[in-house]
């Protein structure tokens, strides 16, 4: 048995890159930053905060919500699995990149504007239903990939 599951609580680094293809498929990608705070050791020695910087990838349905709601700021629960794949830049040398794809998104906390107001999609935690509406304390969960094969052996 083998598990792949990811779950990051975390700030949004950019507003989403979102792409629409001939077929109808939409992607979003955008960063997401976890930060480990700093302490003081016994020794009195400071270990300073460490950022952990994720590259979130969403598909579908969850790929619009992103779009719609997620900005550069915003604080997120997201629950995926980790895909790592390679691709030759500009100049031919082989790149990796690790990639979280998106499964749950979850707006979380509040961002407030300049006197006080709350823009839409911000607030107390809040998921997004199958139509994309905002619905209290739920999660949208993004269908099965299309085509995805399934690593089950029965």
């Amino acid at each position: 048995m083998s598990i792949n599951k990811v779950i990051l609580v975390g700030n949004v680094g950019k507003d989403p890159d979102v792409k629409y293809f001939d077929n109808g498929s939409v992607v979003a990608n955008f960063t997401l930053a976890t930060t480990e705070r700093g302490y003081t050791a016994a020794n009195g020695t400071q270990i300073p905060d460490r950022t952990e910087w994720h590259n979130i990838v969403c598909w579908r349905g969850l790929a619009k919500v992103a779009e719609q709601f997620v900005r550069k700021g915003t604080q997120v629960y997201v629950e995926g699995k980790i895909r790592s794949r390679t691709y030759d830049d500009a100049n031919g040398v082989k790149r990796y990149v690790n990639e979280i794809y998106a499964d749950n998104l979850e707006l979380l906390g509040s961002r407030k504007r300049e006197g006080g107001d709350s823009p839409a999609g911000y607030g107390s935690p809040t998921g997004y239903g199958s139509d994309n509406t905002p619905t209290e304390n739920t999660a949208y969960q993004a269908p099965p990939m299309m085509g995805e094969e399934d690593d089950l052996p029965f």
